[in-house]
């Protein structure tokens, strides 16, 4: 492709000049005369500097990178480039490699005859069916624009969704890492030092520090049967959770756990709101649309619930009084559903529901995070309380003797 600079005028006769791409200046002046302008002079401009290869990586495709795909194929397609030649260029310059080949081999397809959600279809794991289902809406309805936009926004949003949940499970983890590195550091350093001074003194110990030796010991001479221990009730725990009953059971303990759980089934419905009103929005059928969104999540409590309300869809019930039976969503989604059904705008009340859900997760993580500092701040200090009391109790007590 090549960077042509063209000058055109418009039937009132204002000039208008710009950039564009393209393989030949006739393709550009084809393209001028396509959108009602009259080409003044199209002049190929040629870098003076080759610039140095971009370093490409080979990396997983995040929801980011797939909404930055769109956010530019949305911009370019906008200004009238063809979705062929925009997927080519923007391809041509992506830095993830493994992105690049999913957009050549979509391009190979789109060469071929199929159109471009044909070609997404063949990534589901990059383009999820959300995608699919509104590009092809797009396509069908003329407006590929603004179809593209509403995805990028979805996966914008799904970014975003997903970044909040990580930063609440992450502080938990890392909480209980730290502890357990202090643990093992006390342990390995600390205590190790104390018994050979208590060794050289001589004498009985308080009680509480014979009890704190006797779990001492027990820990350090079974470290390695405690380890393996753990490891195979994750092994055990893994594959329960590859049985039905047992993926039932750990859907339904998650949803269980105080603020963690909240924060899932809140980013859940959040998601589910938005999604539900940018594929209403693009034209896709309500069955179809809870097809899609059955697709969204691997938890067995939630996604029954999106199957119920769907045969209660099926049965001639609306979209409100089916969430209402499914018992899983909140009243305040249903009321809000029910007011957009009667109201006729429901895609618009859709996405306000979605942003105050979202804003809830906000809130509920800002808890999350607010409450663990001092549960830290308490655990570590009543460790470090626990050992202290432990090891200089018998000094104190040797030192009481010697006084007296």
């Amino acid at each position: 492709m090549k960077t042509f600079k063209y000058s055109a005028c418009d039937t009132s006769g204002s000039r208008k000049e710009g950039l564009t791409q393209a393989n030949s200046a006739n393709d550009v002046i084809g393209w001028l005369r396509e959108r009602g302008f009259t080409p003044v002079s199209v002049q190929e401009i040629i870098e003076a500097v080759k610039q140095a290869p971009k370093k490409r990586h080979r990396k997983k495709i995040k929801s980011s990178d797939v909404a930055a795909l769109c956010w530019q194929l949305t911009t370019m397609v906008e200004g009238g480039i063809p979705i062929t030649t925009a997927i080519e260029t923007i391809s041509s310059d992506i830095e993830n490699l493994q992105l690049q080949e999913v957009l050549h081999r979509i391009l190979d397809k789109m060469r071929k005859g199929e159109n471009f959600s044909s070609g997404i279809a063949e990534f589901p794991k990059v383009f999820d069916q959300l995608s699919k289902a509104i590009v092809l809406a797009g396509e069908t309805s003329g407006n590929l624009p603004g179809a593209l936009k509403r995805v990028a926004e979805h996966f914008d949003s799904r970014d975003r969704l997903a970044k909040k949940v990580k930063s609440a499970m992450a502080y938990p983890i890392f909480v209980l890492i730290f502890i357990i590195l202090i643990v093992a550091g006390i342990m390995t350093f600390i205590i190790p030092r104390f018994r050979a001074i208590f060794d050289q003194f001589g004498g009985e110990l308080p009680a509480f520090t014979r009890a704190f030796m006797g779990f001492y010991d027990f820990i350090r001479l079974n470290i390695i049967y405690i380890a393996g221990s753990v490891f195979l009730l994750g092994v055990v725990a893994v594959l329960v959770n590859k049985t039905p009953k047992g993926h039932y059971f750990y859907s339904k303990t998650t949803l269980r756990i105080p603020l963690i759980g909240k924060i899932i089934s809140q980013a859940f419905v959040a998601g589910f709101c938005k999604t539900m009103g940018t594929l209403l929005a693009a034209g896709v059928s309500v069955l179809e649309v809870f097809d899609i969104l059955s697709t969204m999540t691997k938890n067995d409590i939630i996604k029954d619930a999106i199957v119920r309300s769907r045969e209660h869809i099926v049965q001639g019930s609306n979209v409100s009084l089916s969430l209402a039976t499914a018992g899983f969503f909140p009243n305040m989604v249903v009321k809000m559903i029910q007011v957009g059904e009667e109201s006729g705008s429901l895609p618009q009340v859709l996405d306000r529901t979605s942003d105050y859900y979202e804003r809830k997760v906000d809130a509920t993580v800002n808890t999350v995070l607010s409450l663990l500092e001092p549960i830290m701040i308490v655990t570590v200090g009543g460790i470090v309380l626990i050992v202290i009391l432990a090891l200089y109790l018998p000094i104190f007590s040797m030192g009481g003797t010697s006084k007296g």
